[in-house]
């Protein structure tokens, strides 16, 4: 997909298709090719699919949050003129979703939430970043998926050049510190957009019972359920995840 990458003025992106608009926000550490069978099934099959690299490294330290991130979200709708949008986030791009959700309900027609965070989840947390050990990095870059040859050396490269990064790291830490402070669980029932739930039942980062209380606080969610699948559903098991969301867009009629 880096292929198709367009730059326009501060936005970076990639866009296929025609119709209603799906905007695709990637996670903490997740790459934009991380939703590449996402992206090629949907913009093939009546949507327009969109993914905007989130400046996660490049906004000022002090304005690296949900917020401000949120607001960069509104800033390229905006710049894209899309005015209502199917929102599919994945861990921190499911939280940002909610988060813009909440502040500007207008502009949302769906939410797809996976793997998100938002209400609890165990992040970096306390042990995040033991800098310069490749080991300890390949392990925890493992763990998220149930399948840990997905998580190739290519991938775990890109994390260790993160967390030995200062700015990055700091940034990061900055990003994990804003999501459990922006915890949406009061704000969930207020939100009565359509939802698909979409959740690896072997999800050690956003473990199901975090499925499970978006589902009893979202009233007009649906929740499934992938076995065999950890963090990251729409990478680890592409077919089940773009069938499960397909037959859930049409059934809505979205």
């Amino acid at each position: 997909m880096t292929d198709k990458l367009t730059e326009e003025g501060k936005f970076t992106y990639a866009e296929a298709g025609e119709g209603p608009a799906i905007i695709i926000l990637h996670g903490l550490m997740g790459a934009l090719s991380n939703f590449d069978s996402t992206f090629d099934h949907f913009s093939s099959n009546g949507y327009k699919v969109l993914i905007p690299e989130l400046p996660l490294y490049s906004l000022p330290l002090l304005k690296t949050n949900v917020k401000n991130l949120a607001k960069f979200l509104k800033e390229f709708l905006e710049h894209k003129q899309i005015d209502n949008a199917i929102l599919l986030g994945n861990s921190l791009g499911g939280h940002i979703a909610l988060y813009f959700t909440k502040h500007y309900p207008e502009k949302v027609s769906a939410l797809v939430l996976t793997g998100s965070s938002g209400m609890y989840e165990k992040a970096m947390g306390d042990s995040f970043p033991k800098r310069g050990n490749y080991e300890y990095i390949e392990q925890k870059a493992r763990e998220v998926f149930y399948d840990p040859a997905i998580a190739t050396k290519e991938l775990v490269d890109d994390v260790y050049s993160t967390v030995n990064d200062r700015m990055k790291a700091l940034k990061t830490l900055s990003i994990a510190k804003s999501a459990i402070r922006h915890n949406m669980a009061n704000d969930l029932p207020d939100m009565k957009h359509p939802t698909c739930l979409i959740w690896g039942k072997q999800d050690g980062v956003t473990p199901p019972e975090a499925a499970e209380d978006f589902h009893k606080l979202l009233s007009n969610s649906e929740l499934f359920w992938i076995d065999k699948c950890g963090h990251a559903a729409m990478m680890e098991k592409p077919e089940e995840f773009n069938k499960i969301l397909h037959s859930w867009l049409t059934s809505k009629n979205i």
